[in-house]
């Protein structure tokens, strides 16, 4: 994991007197304290819906800030004022700016722009081992009773028809990769309007298989290092029966990317960007947007964006989250996004072919919710040959492979059940959950993902 923790100045900061912020300023300063990834000398900063122009800037002085983007504008249905990103002198420490924000009357909670890194584990990205354990139940030929159960789904016919969208919100995604291109989704308006015109009005033109945060563009693709989003789309959601390569849990569900994910990481006002932007679509153009699958953690409690994936469960969207590669207990010390206490999450624990928690999950009886296959999954990557990216497999290593195993399941689910809700969708993922041994006491379901149960 690459490792750019800021260097926390000790400037004075006077704090305005005035009432308790909202948000958890000591998750947020115990995160900082532990070193958590930031992005040096940046914050997300809330304000609160009455705060006058002049509270907020008065605010924002105080620490020396300054604001560099809005990432959310207020809302007043949702009674929220504007969360900005805001740059604070490299010479004040953010733990200080913290304390003196939290203590404003105008401020609804202040946070550092924590950094996220996707969980996985490559054990040879260019090694296919024909092997796909994570798709196969105890029916299945080949069978691995510790496999999805996936495969017993397929054989009653439920290979996802209805189309339901999963949102990948990642690295990029080869939406050309020759067992992705045909469950490519699209943007419907932005695909029948003109080109270099934002048609459907969300301020992203040409989004038409989903925007690229971290880059600021439309290209959900940018090549080779895209293949830890490429790879979990494929389990997601690989073409299944067309006689190519993989197979992904939910064989017809279309795919649109949301790439915040760069080569160093990606940042919590890019992430928020990215669940707001699947909200969005589902909200106001009606996407059948299922699930959003979610391979990525670090930073600390982040306010801004657990109120992102409460917007999301709000629209019925299910967030599928990897529990983390540290063989760390959840419960004892929180990984977030996985740790977040809301409705529509489930956090993902890795299981390999024998049923044996990996060695690098993280676990919680409490706080991780299932395990599902996350060693040794064969899936989907771009691969170079001769100067040109062409489609590949590989087999990778991580609770990142395990969790597009149930976002792949939710969105199998929501095709043979119309009009399902996300907390229906998430109650019938953990009832149907099969007790596993090494899952005991460690998660919460005690058990494993089982696609064939509901």
């Amino acid at each position: 994991m690459n490792n750019f923790k800021a260097v926390l100045g000790a400037g004075l900061i006077v704090a305005a007197a005035g009432a308790q912020a909202g948000g958890r300023p000591a998750e947020v300063l115990a995160g900082l304290s532990a070193g958590r990834d930031h992005v040096a000398g940046e914050m997300l900063v809330e304000f609160r819906p009455e705060a006058s122009a002049a509270a907020r800037a008065s605010a924002l002085r105080a620490i020396g800030g300054q604001l560099i983007s809005k990432v959310r504008a207020a809302s007043a249905r949702a009674g929220k004022g504007d969360l900005q990103r805001v740059r604070v002198p490299l010479a004040v420490a953010l733990n200080r700016a913290v304390e003196a924000l939290s203590a404003n009357a105008a401020v609804e909670f202040a946070e550092p722009n924590w950094i996220y890194q996707h969980a996985s584990v490559s054990n040879d990205p260019f090694y296919v081992n024909n092997q796909l354990f994570g798709m196969y139940g105890d029916a299945t030929t080949p069978a691995n009773a510790f496999g999805s159960q996936a495969g017993e789904a397929w054989a009653r016919g439920n290979t996802c028809q209805s189309r339901p969208y999963i949102g990948i919100i990642d690295e990029g995604v080869m939406l050309n990769h020759v067992d992705l291109a045909p469950n490519a989704g699209t943007n419907p308006i932005e695909a029948a309007g003109a080109a270099g015109v934002d048609d459907d009005g969300n301020g992203l033109v040409d989004d038409i298989t989903g925007w690229d945060f971290d880059g600021g563009n439309n290209s959900t693709f940018d090549g080779t290092t895209d293949d830890h989003g490429s790879h979990v789309a494929g389990t997601a959601a690989a073409r299944g029966g067309n006689g190519v390569g993989v197979a992904g849990v939910c064989w017809n569900a279309r795919l649109l990317a949301a790439k915040f994910l760069g080569r160093r990481g990606g940042t919590t006002a890019n992430a928020i960007a990215s669940v707001d932007y699947f909200t969005d679509l589902k909200n106001d153009q009606g996407l059948n947007i299922v699930v959003t699958n979610n391979s990525w953690g670090g930073g600390g409690f982040s306010q801004g964006l657990l109120d992102a994936i409460n917007r999301a469960g709000n629209a019925n969207i299910l967030f599928v989250a990897a529990a983390g590669n540290e063989s760390n207990n959840n419960d004892a010390s929180p990984s977030y996004p996985a740790s977040y206490n809301s409705d529509n999450i489930i956090s993902v624990a890795a299981i390999s072919s024998t049923g044996a928690l990996a060695s690098f999950s993280n676990f919680g009886a409490t706080s991780v919710d299932i395990g599902a296959p996350g060693v040794a999954v064969n899936s989907t990557i771009p691969a170079s040959s001769r100067g040109q990216v062409i489609s590949s497999y590989a087999s990778y290593n991580g609770t990142s492979m395990a969790t597009p195993h149930v976002a792949g399941a939710a969105a199998l689910y929501a095709s043979s059940h119309p009009g399902a809700t996300a907390p229906q969708i998430k109650a019938a993922i953990l009832a149907a959950a099969v007790p596993t041994p090494s899952l005991n006491g460690r998660v919460l379901t005690n058990g494993r993902l089982n696609a064939s149960g509901f």
